[in-house]
């Protein structure tokens, strides 16, 4: 087993947890459906958390393959997880009392909790940020993967995050939201054009 997979053994399994946690709550939910008001921000919000899970996913394998054995990385991957996992176990509310009747409405959750939920998101992604930015002062070879569409998309998504978070007017933090939502399924939607230019993948044997 490399120092690689052995990392990533870790910190999939660590961030599996936060997407457990995602589909879950959504689970839960659907079973109080008699009492529940979805409305559709917690909803976009748990699709946002879940695309950054994944990003997160992605990135681990650019920034982590060439990592060495280092207990610091193991905790750094500790402390990502976790933040996601703080996030994910808030996006939806707990719905687990047995024959409780009170309405759940899915949009003042959101407003409840959203300060939370998009702090430890900003939280994590400004860790691995900044994890990043140091590895490309000390390393060539991560230094020529900075280009201004890096840098840009990682203002639209720390500004857009923040004014989620912390917008004092709902609209803006709605719209805030609609924009980090745009962004993340705008970099998988590109990441499918590649995909398919490249003529998909050879099945097996071939």
């Amino acid at each position: 087993m490399s120092a690689f997979e052995f990392f990533f053994s870790f910190y999939g399994l660590l961030l599996g947890l936060s997407v457990a946690e995602l589909v879950g709550g959504f689970a839960r939910v659907l079973h109080e459906r008699q009492r529940v008001r979805f409305g559709w921000l917690t909803p976009l919000l748990a699709i946002f958390v879940a695309m950054d899970v994944a990003t997160f996913w992605s990135q681990a394998w650019t920034i982590f393959q060439g990592a060495p054995f280092n207990l610091s990385l193991l905790f750094v991957g500790l402390v990502v997880a976790a933040t996601f996992y703080v996030a994910a176990s808030v996006t939806f509310p707990r719905v687990t009392a047995e024959g409780v009747s009170d309405r759940i409405d899915l949009d003042q959750h959101f407003w409840s909790h959203r300060r939370l939920v998009f702090t430890c998101v900003l939280v994590a992604n400004l860790i691995v940020a900044s994890l990043f930015a140091t590895l490309m002062s000390v390393n060539a070879d991560f230094a020529a993967l900075s280009t201004p569409r890096l840098w840009i998309g990682m203002a639209v998504f720390v500004l857009g995050t923040a004014a989620a978070a912390f917008a004092p007017w709902r609209r803006v933090a709605v719209g805030a939201l609609v924009i980090v939502v745009a962004y993340s399924v705008f970099n998988v939607l590109r990441s499918a054009a590649v995909l398919i230019a490249a003529g998909g993948w050879s099945p097996p044997g071939a």
